[in-house]
């Protein structure tokens, strides 16, 4: 009880039955008693919901998507947060899932094993995430839009992008519906090297123009690398690895062109006189 009333303070201004009714919702959807009380711990905010304004609309809205009975009843209990998203949020999250084009490599990773009622949930925390930091929801939905594969990281690997790009770069959440290739890439491994030899460039005055964040982001590995590593030995650190692993490679492994090299015939007397008599002829 004590926990409840910690995640959820107003619970104790609550009437019984306000608590009543919300179990009662629950059992009667086909939610077992002992998954309701997990339910309750885990997310005591569910008390506070309003039964005929928000539960019943919000239950109606995804049968209503052509989610099953047991598909909704499944992923309440794994994750009772799903209770908290607001009527008309499903819709929108299922909208932008089916309106993508990209890989369908990237398509399967987002739907995985829990399917598509799973995904959307997974949208709308990673929207949440956004606009928590700044961006309104049309922005967010944007930037999940354009870069799909957000909907496959953890929402601390998006934290600590973002926190880099404030914190660090001083960068704004709002070129983020613009670069949303920043928040799919490598934080470690591509971010911060990159970052870290344009800084030093600039502080060396070694840049005279600004250098946004899709020029940091966009180029390739071998584009960055030529423009602003290569022509300053002491950036080969600060880029890591990744220098040494930059040399072009040739199209065809070492020793093919032996294959392609013509055959040789051992030449006769004949031959070398039909040979000339052809090159006579041309004369």
């Amino acid at each position: 009880m004590a926990m409840l009333f910690e995640g959820f303070p107003t619970a104790i201004a609550m009437s019984e039955r306000e608590v009543v009714s919300v179990i009662e919702f629950l059992v009667e959807f086909g939610i077992p008693r002992d998954e309701i009380d997990r339910v309750v711990r885990y997310y005591p905010r569910v008390l506070g919901f309003g039964v005929e304004d928000r539960l019943k609309p919000l239950i109606h809205e995804l049968r209503g998507l052509g989610f099953s009975g047991r598909e909704v009843r499944k992923e309440i209990v794994r994750d009772p947060r799903i209770l908290g998203m607001e009527v008309g949020e499903f819709s929108r999250c299922l909208q932008l899932l089916q309106s993508l084009k990209c890989r369908e490599a990237i398509k399967e990773r987002i739907i995985g094993e829990g399917g598509m009622l799973r995904a959307c949930f997974e949208v709308k925390l990673r929207v949440d995430c956004l606009c928590g930091h700044g961006l309104i929801r049309r922005d967010a939905l944007k930037v999940l839009w354009k870069e799909p594969r957000l909907v496959t990281y953890d929402l601390e690997n998006i934290e600590k992008k973002i926190e880099f790009l404030v914190q660090r770069m001083k960068y704004s959440v709002d070129c983020l519906p613009h670069v949303p290739e920043y928040l799919g890439v490598n934080l470690e491994k591509q971010i911060v090297p990159r970052y870290t030899v344009i800084e030093y460039l600039i502080a060396k005055g070694a840049i005279g123009h600004e250098v946004g964040l899709k020029d940091l982001i966009k180029p390739s590995r071998l584009r960055f690398y030529n423009l602003y590593v290569k022509p300053y030995p002491e950036c080969e650190k600060m880029y890591g690895r990744f220098s040494a692993a930059l040399e072009v490679k040739s199209k065809h492994p070492a020793g093919l062109w032996k294959l392609f090299k013509p055959q040789k015939f051992t030449e006769t007397d004949e031959d070398v006189k039909n040979m000339k008599s052809f090159m006579e002829l041309l004369v």
